[in-house]
C-alpha cells in the first residue's frame, strides 16, 4: 500500500512509511517481535517489559474490548490514569481502532474535569483505581458516559484486565485515513474554560518522524519517560518516536531525582525528555551523574517550559551532559524547533548565552516558523513579536471554539501567543528565541518588559534557589515588577536580591518587592504560572517606586 502524503503549507512533500496507526503496530510487531518495545518501572521497585509482538498483542485484545464496548472510528475514549504501561496500551489500541484519546490531568480540579469530559463527548473513560472515587464526583449527570475501572490487580467482572484478557486479537486493518482524530488535549490554563487542542493521526506521525531524524532516533535507540503522559511530551516524544523509529522506551511511574541517572545507567538509556523544573530538581540533590555516558547516554531533550542560560550552564557545567534545548506546544503537537546537535562547544555557548535567552534552535524541516507583528507582518532579524508556526504537525483546531480558531490562525499562521525573535547565523539559518508568553508580558508605563530576561538575573542572585517575576497591578505604571523567590536558606535576604538585581538591570525591569515561598506556581509540565500569584503583591498597588 503506498504510503499517505502529508503537505506543509509551504508545499514540500513529507512522506510516511505508514498509513496509519494500526499498520505501524502490525509493522513493529511482524518485523521486530521479539525486540523490546517498553519498559515500565512502578513506584515500588517493579520492572516489567513488553516486546513489540506482546505490546501489539495487548493493543490487539484491547481494541476488540473496546469495539466490544460498541465504539467504533471517530468515536472518542477519556483516560484517567497516570504513567503506566496499561495507559500506553490504551492510547495505542485506541489509534489502531481509529478512535480518539482525551487524556485528563489528574492534577486539574473536578470543575474543569467535568468540562472536558462533557466538552469532548468522550463515550468511555479508563479509569486507574486511584481515582475512582473522584471520578465518581465530577463524572457529568445523565451523560451515559461508561466508566471502565483498571485495578493494579486484576479482578473478575468489572476490571479492565479482566475483559481485555478474555479477548481474541483484534486483526487490524490498516486502512484508517491519517486524517483520523487522534488526540485531543486540553490547555492547562489558569482562568477561563480550557481548549481541547486536536490532533489527528498525521500530526502525531509527522511530529515523530520529524523529531526521530532530528536526534538520530533508531531501532537501537533507547528513550526514557518521566514526563507525565497525559501530555504532548511524554506521548509524542518519549512513545510515539520510538513506536515509528523501532526503538524502545522506558517509562517511570513518576520522576525521581534519586534514580534518574541510576535508571539511566542501568537501561542502557540514550536519550530523556524533560522539562527545565526537572533539570532545577536534579541539581538540588547530591545524585551524580557518573558513568551515564559509557552507558550509551547522548543528551537530554528540554522544552515545554521556561529554561535559562543560568540554569542550562549550571547543569551541563555539574553534570557534562549537553541540553538539546527546543520548542513546541501542544498545538504542533509537540517539538516545532530544536537546537542542532552538530554544533561546536563555542557555538553552542554562543546560542546558548550571548542573547539574554537560550536559543530554542531552527524550525524542524516538517514546520515553517517566522516573527510576526500583530497585523502578520513577518518582522526582521532580532526584532520582538509573536512566533509563528505552520506545517504538517499544527493541529487540526480548537474543538468547538469557532472564535479561538479564527484568532489563532489569522493572517494563515498558527500564532503561538508567545513573543520572541531570531537571529541568523553565517549560513543564513534562523535561530530562535522566546522572550516569554504574550499575556505574561509585564507592561510598564506602556514598556513592555520580558519575564524571562528578569528571571535570568533572579535565578543568579545569590541565596536564590529559584525565582520567577510576577508583573503585579500598580496605581502609577499600570504594572510593576514583582518575584517571588525560593530561597536557599532562611538567612536570605530580600533587600540583598533587590540591590543584586539593581545592579544589572535598569530601574522599569528590577523587582520592587521581593517575597518569598516554598513553591513556585506551575502547570503539571513545568510551565510558570505568573498570573495565579499577582494577588500576593497587592498591597503594594497604591506605592511609588523610585529609583
Amino acid at each position: 500500500m503506498a504510503a499517505q502524503r502529508a503537505y506543509g503549507s509551504d508545499a514540500r512533500l513529507v512522506e510516511f512509511p505508514f498509513n496509519s496507526f494500526a499498520e505501524l503496530l502490525l509493522t513493529r510487531g511482524r518485523e521486530q517481535a521479539d525486540d523490546v518495545f517498553l519498559i515500565f518501572n512502578d513506584d515500588d521497585g517493579q520492572r516489567s517489559e513488553l516486546t513489540y509482538a506482546e505490546f501489539q498483542e495487548r493493543c490487539a485484545c484491547t481494541a476488540s474490548y473496546m469495539r466490544e464496548l460498541g465504539l467504533s472510528p471517530g468515536d472518542r475514549i477519556a483516560t484517567a490514569a497516570h504513567n503506566h504501561s496499561d495507559t500506553i496500551v490504551q492510547y495505542f489500541a485506541a489509534w489502531a481502532l481509529g478512535l480518539c484519546v482525551v487524556p485528563l490531568n489528574m492534577g486539574e480540579d473536578d470543575a474543569r474535569l467535568r468540562f472536558i469530559l462533557e466538552n469532548s463527548g468522550a463515550r468511555v473513560l479508563f479509569c486507574r483505581q486511584d481515582y475512582l472515587d473522584r471520578v465518581a464526583r465530577f463524572r457529568p449527570a445523565g451523560s451515559g458516559l461508561h466508566v471502565v475501572p483498571v485495578y493494579d490487580q486484576r479482578r473478575e467482572e468489572d476490571d479492565f484486565h479482566f475483559h481485555v484478557d478474555r479477548q481474541d486479537a483484534m486483526e487490524f486493518m490498516p486502512t484508517y485515513d491519517l486524517d483520523a482524530e487522534a488526540l485531543i488535549v486540553y490547555t492547562s490554563g489558569t482562568t477561563g474554560k480550557p481548549k481541547g487542542v486536536v490532533l489527528v493521526q498525521r500530526n502525531l506521525m509527522s511530529d515523530a518522524q520529524a523529531i526521530a531524524e532530528w536526534h538520530g532516533i533508531d531501532a537501537d535507540t533507547r528513550m526514557m519517560c518521566v514526563l507525565p503522559v497525559h501530555h504532548v511530551n511524554g506521548t509524542i516524544v518519549t512513545h510515539v518516536t520510538p513506536m515509528f523509529a523501532g526503538g524502545s522506551v522506558v517509562l517511570n511511574r513518576k520522576f525521581s531525582s534519586s534514580r534518574f541517572f541510576r535508571t539511566i545507567r542501568v537501561e542502557g538509556v540514550n536519550i530523556v525528555s524533560v522539562v527545565p523544573t526537572l533539570l532545577a530538581f536534579l541539581l538540588e540533590t547530591d545524585t551524580e551523574a557518573d558513568g551515564v555516558h559509557e552507558a550509551g547516554f547522548r543528551h537530554i531533550i528540554c522544552g515545554a517550559g521556561p529554561l535559562t542560560c543560568e540554569l542550562a550552564r549550571r547543569f551541563e557545567t555539574r553534570f557534562n551532559i549537553r541540553i538539546i534545548h527546543g520548542y513546541g506546544l501542544s498545538e504542533s503537537t509537540c517539538y516545532s524547533s530544536f537546537m542542532p546537535l552538530d554544533l561546536s562547544d563555542a557555538e553552542f555557548n554562543t546560542w546558548r548565552d550571548d542573547y539574554g535567552f537560550p536559543s530554542i534552535g531552527l524550525a524542524l524541516p516538517n514546520n515553517e516558523m517566522a516573527i510576526h507583528d500583530p497585523e502578520g507582518n513577518a518582522l526582521p532579524e532580532m526584532e520582538r513579536g509573536e512566533i509563528v508556526i505552520r506545517g504538517s504537525n499544527i493541529m487540526k483546531e480548537y474543538y468547538n471554539n469557532p472564535e479561538a480558531n479564527t484568532d489563532t490562525f489569522k493572517h494563515q499562521w498558527f500564532r503561538s501567543g508567545d513573543e520572541g525573535f531570531f537571529k541568523l547565523d553565517d549560513a543564513g539559518r534562523a535561530f530562535y528565541f522566546i522572550t516569554g508568553r504574550l499575556k505574561e508580558l509585564i507592561i510598564r508605563g506602556g514598556v513592555n518588559l520580558a519575564p524571562l530576561e528578569i528571571d535570568e538575573v533572579l535565578s543568579a542572585a545569590p541565596g536564590v534557589r529559584a525565582g520567577i517575576c510576577v508583573g503585579f497591578d500598580n496605581d502609577f505604571y499600570g504594572e510593576e515588577v514583582g518575584a517571588l523567590v525560593i530561597p536557599e536558606n532562611a538567612n536570605v535576604k530580600a533587600d540583598d536580591i533587590i540591590r543584586f538585581c539593581a545592579e544589572r538591570l535598569p530601574f522599569s525591569k528590577q523587582p520592587k518587592v521581593v517575597l518569598f515561598s516554598d513553591e513556585l506556581p506551575v502547570t503539571s509540565t513545568g510551565k510558570y504560572q505568573r498570573t495565579r500569584v499577582r494577588h500576593l503583591f497587592s498591597e503594594w498597588k497604591a506605592q511609588q517606586f523610585k529609583s
